[in-house]
């Protein structure tokens, strides 16, 4: 498939009670409206098209710029690409999920974790953090840097009582993600999420909820699961 005819196939995918939904979920500008699972087929059709993958983000569709995130190869992108897609992600689906995942696979991860959470802007702040969590996800621990990774839980528990709405969000799902997969840092990870507590997030009127840190730490650690790593972030 190319370009073009995978934005006639999301057209024809979209419907208006997923864009209604995705409306209430902060969705702007250009969009189809089309459901995560309904795009999975396309994606077994896109494998390996990378350049499809990056005039599909290019086109500014949500969907297809969600799309895009599950077909392309982090590895593969270069930093330009990646600063390219932080900066237009305007929704949060894209900047806390498609970016992160995407960057999460590059080895630049770790340089654009680090400089996206300092941002003053919320949407790349939220994409550093979610790409931190990434990194700790799925890659072995002898890769990570211990020291710099408890340092960054001292940083959450000192600074998300005033960062900005979703920054807290994904500071708290980096605690989560320590917890659960960084084996040696579970006690820290542990401390730091009960510290925080509950953390208070606008969820802009929806029914999601926020996960609360203590909770999920610990039914990952009673499954045993605890230092599990994933092949990847994408879903």
């Amino acid at each position: 498939m190319e370009t073009a005819e995978v934005m006639a196939a999301l057209e024809k995918l979209g419907n208006a009670q997923t864009k209604k939904t995705w409306l209430t979920h902060g969705a702007n500008g250009d969009f189809f409206g089309v459901k995560i699972g309904d795009m999975k087929p396309i994606v077994k059709k896109l494998k390996g098209r990378q350049d499809v993958a990056l005039e599909l983000y290019a086109s500014g569709n949500l969907d297809a710029m969600y799309l895009a995130g599950l077909v392309a190869d982090g590895a593969a992108m270069s930093k330009k690409e990646l600063e390219t897609w932080v900066k237009a992600a305007r929704w949060q689906m894209i900047s806390e999920y498609t970016v992160p995942w995407v960057t999460a696979e590059s080895a630049h991860a770790r340089e654009f974790a680090t400089k996206w959470i300092d941002s003053k802007s919320e949407s790349i702040a939220a994409a550093g953090w979610n790409t931190w969590s990434g990194i700790v996800s799925t890659r072995d621990d002898a890769e990570l840097d211990l020291a710099e990774i408890e340092a960054l839980l001292l940083r959450v528990q000192k600074e998300i009582g005033t960062a900005k709405n979703r920054v807290r969000y994904c500071m708290n799902g980096f605690v989560m993600a320590v917890g659960s997969a960084v084996k040696p840092l579970l006690g820290k990870a542990k401390a730091v999420a009960k510290a925080i507590g509950k953390v208070e997030v606008d969820m802009g009127g929806t029914a999601c909820k926020v996960p609360l840190a203590t909770e999920m730490i610990a039914k990952i650690e009673s499954m045993g699961r605890v230092g599990k790593k994933r092949k990847t972030m994408k879903c």
